[in-house]
């Protein structure tokens, strides 16, 4: 109903602003975001909510309640901390897991309909070519990032009391201009011809799951719809079934980039770290890939998605094998500004 009340925590951020702008047709959307950052559309009331900071949180609920009155159809909790060093940080602890403790502790004044938390598809232990991962799956991340993500899902299931909970386990995202940062360095380093673009320390016929922007939204959107027909707590995968594997992906992005497949050579394992580990202390700028990642590259991650199409009726309407052309065509037609949107400086 367009009185129902949501909120959404990280408001101006890539998933965020999009959230944001697609509930806004069917509620009354308050965006919590760090002061300084970018406001989120116009359509909602930007509140500005440091979830690391009691007081903050405080005095951004008490504007919610004073605003909009104690009942909320929904919290769409995206504000996360996330970097690709595969070292622990506190701000883990202090962002994401605690920043949620903090939050529920909060909403217990309000009526809550649903707790939505944007977990990852990485809290599950990886599988093996021929299998899928289903919500059901062991829980055993690989590195810090989804660690945290796996600490919060048991911080909600502890501190949420009568609240229902969604717990979104989400492929890595992309759309037509990358915004993922893995798969987006990938097609750099292709581009650029790197020397570093022809070898990996992992197999070929291994691949991670991943999901488009817009179907993300989609199924943020169909959860906090179907808000009233959902169980207590009930994590769902939202992502593609269709996984590249990194060999296919290689061939297909030499293709589109250059004409001709792309070819990849195999390399130990141990050559690949002391060489990211050298890369790492090369003056230049920093490079992507770090020796962590080397012990992760034989990881492999396919889904079974059917919980969120049977409960959601939800199902991805992009793959990113479709894809792939548009955002090959988008590094080649502008590289300045496709450089520019994946935080890569200026093309050479």
């Amino acid at each position: 109903m367009p009185g129902d009340v949501v909120v959404v925590t990280g408001s101006s951020g890539l998933i965020g602003s999009r959230v944001v702008r697609a509930l806004a047709e069917r509620f009354q959307v308050v965006g919590f975001d760090r002061a300084g950052d970018p406001h989120p559309p116009v359509e909602a009331e930007c509140v500005c909510v440091d979830v690391t900071s009691d007081a903050s949180v405080e005095k951004g609920l008490a504007r919610v309640a004073y605003a909009y009155g104690d009942r909320l159809a929904s919290v769409v909790h995206l504000a996360a901390y996330y970097d690709f060093s595969g070292a622990p940080s506190p701000r883990y602890r202090d962002v994401t897991v605690d920043g949620t403790a903090r939050l529920l502790d909060g909403l217990r004044s309000f009526d809550v309909e649903q707790f939505v938390f944007s977990s990852t598809m990485l809290v599950h232990a990886p599988v093996v070519p021929g299998q899928r991962l289903s919500e059901d799956s062991p829980l055993a991340p690989t590195w810090a990032y989804p660690a945290s993500k796996a600490a919060t899902e048991r911080v909600i299931a502890e501190r949420r009391g009568e609240i229902p909970a969604v717990l979104l386990r989400i492929a890595g995202a992309y759309d037509e201009m990358g915004h993922s940062p893995p798969l987006a360095d990938q097609m750099r380093r292709i581009y650029e011809k790197r020397i570093t673009g022809r070898f990996y320390p992992g197999s070929l016929e291994r691949g991670s799951a991943f999901v488009h922007l817009a179907d993300v939204v989609a199924a943020i959107v169909a959860t906090v719809e179907h808000r009233s027909e959902l169980p207590s707590e009930t994590p769902l995968l939202i992502g593609e079934e269709d996984t590249m594997s990194f060999g296919e992906l290689q061939r297909e992005l030499g293709r589109l980039l250059h004409g001709e497949p792309g070819r990849t050579y195999p390399v130990p394992k141990l050559a690949a770290k002391v060489g990211a580990w050298l890369q790492d202390r090369l003056p230049g700028e920093d490079p992507f890939v770090q020796p962590w990642m080397v012990e992760r590259s034989d990881d492999h991650y396919a889904l079974d998605t059917g919980r969120a199409r049977a409960l959601l009726g939800w199902r991805p309407q992009h793959t990113l094998r479709e894809t792939l052309p548009a955002m090959a065509a988008a590094l080649r037609d502008d590289p300045a500004r496709w450089y520019d949107v994946n935080g890569f400086g200026e093309p050479p």
